[in-house]
């Protein structure tokens, strides 16, 4: 795995097409946690194995792979490197060809319908715009707008009563701007659980009222 020289690569898509170019075709990797380590609040959130899935920034993460075999079959996996995308079509499209996967930037979630999906999930994605920034008490105007430009594309796209899924080292008084706020222009609940006991992570769910 090439890490990057700078934390702010991360929010680069060079970076990411350079560091998927050198992975093997078989590399996978998954940030802060696996599907196995949150599988029963999915369980919870998601009581429907027929619930449209959209994957932000999906990677070569096995998160989705490891959804599809616990029986959510209807993943979209949308990621800005064409790279990793070819990739993991390839992987994927005989052994679980009900996943699709498509070169889509978080931010414009382009050609995708509005109110086409019951479920949204992030798990690192937005964090990775987020590493151009020193200063997680005041950010850069950029982060912000990358942030909540992926949060405002996510409400377009969920159906009533669907849910954003948000999984995240970062702490509520450093998140909670980006979920809340003007940009969010539809009628919305939060909540919030801790995951972890020593290093603890985040999963925020925000759900369409």
């Amino acid at each position: 795995m090439s890490l990057p020289h700078k934390n702010e690569e991360y929010g680069t898509e060079a970076y990411w097409d350079k560091r998927y170019e050198q992975e093997a075709e078989d590399a996978s990797f998954d940030w802060f946690k696996t599907y196995a380590d949150v599988a029963d609040y999915i369980h919870t959130l998601i009581p429907s194995k027929d619930a449209q899935i959209l994957m932000l920034g999906c990677g070569n993460s096995k998160f989705s792979e490891d959804m599809w075999e616990d029986g959510y079959k209807h993943i979209v996996n949308v990621d800005y490197s064409p790279i990793v995308i070819e990739k993991m079509r390839n992987r994927h499209k005989d052994i679980r060809p009900e996943m699709t996967w498509e070169v889509k930037d978080v931010r414009t979630l382009d050609s995708i319908d509005c109110l086409s999906f019951d479920v949204a999930i992030d798990k690192g994605t937005m964090d990775a715009m987020m590493t151009s920034s020193t200063d997680v008490w005041d950010p850069p105007e950029q982060v912000i707008k990358d942030c909540t430009a992926e949060v405002s594309q996510v409400l377009r796209v969920l159906k009533q009563g669907g849910i954003f899924i948000y999984i995240t080292f970062g702490q509520p008084h450093f998140r909670r701007r980006y979920l809340t706020g003007a940009h969010v222009t539809r009628e919305t609940s939060l909540e919030i659980n801790q995951l972890g006991e020593s290093f603890h992570y985040y999963m925020y769910t925000l759900r369409m009222l």
